[in-house]
C-alpha cells in the first residue's frame, strides 16, 4: 500500500494558512457581546438544554439560585443507578454488558428467558458478511483502529438490503447487528494493523458463540486465546461503565444530530465513532498512561508524594509532559465531587493490581488524584472543584489485562455503541425536527471585484499554488 503525498508544496500551504488565519480571527469579546454559548455550554460550564431523554441521567451538581453547587456524581441507566447494576452483576457472578445493552435499548430489565434470547441474537450477529474482512479491512490497513471502525461501519451499508429504512423495526435490527459486529471489526482491524505496520504475526481466531462480548474480545486479541474468568468479568465491568453517558456527550449528540436529518443508521453510528476518536473526547485514558510514563521519566519514586507534587506543578505550568498544562484523568464537564464511573473502576483496579507489577502505577495515579485539586487551585488561583474522571484508572485496567494501547479508545466505542443506538431510536421516535443551532455572522460587506482587477500579496506568489509537477 502506497502513502499518498499531496502535490501542494509546503510553502504554498504556509501562505494559504496565513491568509486563512487573517480572515478567521474573532475578537473574544464578541462571543460575550452576542451571548454565544461556545461549545453549547452555559456561562457556568453546564450544557445548554437541547432535548429530553429517558435513556440516561448524569448528575454532578445542584443548581441553587442559578449557581452550581458541588455534589457526589450519579449515573443512572434507565432509572437504575450504575453502582447498583455493577453490584448486582458481581453478586450474581455473571456477565452484565449484554443485559445493559437490552436495558438501554428497551427500557426495562429483562427476565432470564428474555436475556438468554437476546444474548443468542447478539451472538449470531457477530459474524461479518462474506468477504467483508478481506475486502474492507485487510486490503486497506489503517494506523488508527477508530478510523478503520468508522469506515467499516459505513461500508456495511452496502451489505444491507434495506439500509435507508428508518422505521423503528429496521433501525433496531441494524443497531443490534452493529452492537454485535463492532467488537469483531475492532479485533480484526487490530490484527491487520499488527501485521502491516508492526510486522508481527496476525491471529484470526474463530468466534465462539457461547462467549460473552467481553470473552469474545479477549479471545480475539490474545494469540493463545487464554484468559481467566476474572479477567473477562473485569473487562465486562469496563464495558458496562462505558456503555452510556447521557445525550449531551459529544459522540452521542453527534449521533442524534445526524439521526435528526433522517439519515441511515450506518452514517449516524459512524458519526459517533468519528466524534469519540477525537482526543478531547475518547482518547484521554491513553493520555493518562502517557502522562504516567512522563512521571516515571521525571521522578525517581513515583509513589513519593513530594516528587509527584513537583511533577504535577511542572505539568500544570507546561514545563513537562505534553506541554498542554492538562492533568489527564482529572476534571469533568458535569461531575464535581466525584465521577461514579471512576469510583467503580478505581475499586476494580485496586483489587486487580495490588500485589502485582502494576501496584506502583496504581499508587501513583492515586497520588495524582489526591494532589491535583490543591496544586491546580494554588497555581491557577481557581477554586473550581475538580475530581478524577473515568479515564484515570481505565487505562491501567486495560494494561493489566494486556490489552494494547491501540485498542483503548476502540474499546470505549465498542461499549458506547449501545448508548448511541438507544439515543438514535429515541430521536427517531420522539423528535421530528432537524437539529439546527444558530450562528451569528460577523462577516463584513465587500464588493465583488472582477478577477483581473484584484490585487493582493498572494497574487505575487500565484506560482506557488500550481501543482508540484507543473513547477518542475
Amino acid at each position: 500500500m502506497h502513502t499518498y503525498i499531496s502535490p501542494i508544496a509546503n510553502d504554498a500551504l504556509v501562505a494559504l494558512c496565513n491568509e486563512l488565519k487573517q480572515n478567521a480571527y474573532f475578537n473574544p469579546e464578541d462571543f460575550e457581546r452576542f451571548d454565544v454559548h461556545r461549545g453549547l455550554r452555559n456561562r457556568d460550564g453546564s450544557g445548554v438544554m437541547a432535548g429530553l431523554t429517558k435513556v440516561c441521567s448524569v448528575a454532578g451538581y445542584y443548581l441553587v439560585d442559578g449557581e452550581r453547587m458541588p455534589r457526589e456524581g450519579k449515573l443512572v441507566y434507565r432509572g437504575i443507578n450504575i453502582e447498583n447494576i455493577i453490584k448486582g452483576c458481581q453478586q450474581e457472578d455473571r456477565f452484565g454488558y449484554e443485559e445493559i445493552v437490552r436495558l438501554l435499548l428497551f427500557g426495562t430489565l429483562p427476565t432470564a428467558e428474555q436475556l438468554d434470547a437476546f444474548k443468542t441474537v447478539l451472538s449470531v450477529s457477530r459474524e461479518l458478511p462474506d468477504e467483508f474482512i478481506e475486502d474492507m479491512i485487510m486490503k486497506a490497513p489503517s494506523r488508527d483502529i477508530m478510523n478503520k471502525m468508522e469506515r467499516s461501519v459505513l461500508a456495511l451499508y452496502s451489505y444491507d438490503g434495506n439500509p435507508d429504512d428508518t422505521s423503528v423495526e429496521n433501525v433496531l435490527r441494524q443497531s443490534i447487528q452493529l452492537i454485535a459486529q463492532l467488537p469483531t471489526i475492532m479485533t480484526y482491524a487490530y490484527q491487520v494493523k499488527r501485521r502491516h505496520f508492526y510486522k508481527k504475526s496476525m491471529y484470526i481466531h474463530a468466534i465462539n458463540p457461547k462467549h460473552s462480548i467481553a470473552q469474545s474480545i479477549l479471545n480475539s486479541i490474545r494469540s493463545d486465546r487464554q484468559f481467566t474468568d476474572a479477567e473477562a468479568k473485569l473487562l465486562d465491568t469496563c464495558l458496562i461503565v462505558h456503555a452510556e453517558h447521557g445525550g449531551g456527550n459529544n459522540s452521542t449528540f453527534a449521533t442524534r444530530v445526524l439521526t435528526s436529518t433522517g439519515t441511515d443508521t450506518y452514517s449516524a453510528i459512524a458519526a459517533g465513532i468519528g466524534a469519540l476518536k477525537g482526543p478531547r473526547h475518547g482518547g484521554a485514558n491513553h493520555k493518562v498512561m502517557e502522562m504516567l510514563q512522563y512521571l516515571k521519566n521525571d521522578a525517581k519514586d513515583i509513589t513519593n508524594e513530594g516528587q509527584v507534587a513537583d511533577f504535577l506543578t511542572k505539568v500544570i505550568t507546561k514545563k513537562t509532559g505534553d506541554r498542554s498544562g492538562l492533568v489527564y484523568g482529572m476534571g469533568h464537564a458535569v461531575y464535581t465531587l466525584s465521577d461514579p464511573r471512576q469510583k467503580i473502576l478505581k475499586a476494580e483496579a485496586e483489587k486487580a493490581v495490588m500485589g502485582t507489577e502494576f501496584e506502583e502505577e496504581f499508587k501513583a495515579l492515586d497520588l495524582i488524584e489526591k494532589l491535583t485539586p490543591e496544586i491546580f487551585a494554588s497555581i491557577k488561583n481557581d477554586t473550581k472543584r475538580i475530581c478524577a474522571n473515568v479515564d484515570m484508572y481505565s487505562g491501567l485496567i486495560y494494561k493489566y489485562l494486556r490489552i494494547p494501547e491501540d485498542l483503548y479508545t476502540p474499546l470505549f466505542a465498542s461499549a458506547r455503541i449501545a448508548g448511541w443506538a438507544a439515543h438514535r431510536v429515541e430521536e427517531i421516535m420522539t423528535c421530528s425536527r432537524v437539529i439546527r443551532p444558530a450562528y451569528k455572522s460577523l462577516s463584513l460587506p465587500q464588493e465583488y471585484t472582477p478577477l483581473m482587477e484584484r490585487h493582493s500579496e498572494q497574487s505575487k506568489d500565484s506560482q506557488k499554488y500550481r501543482p508540484l509537477e507543473e513547477r518542475m
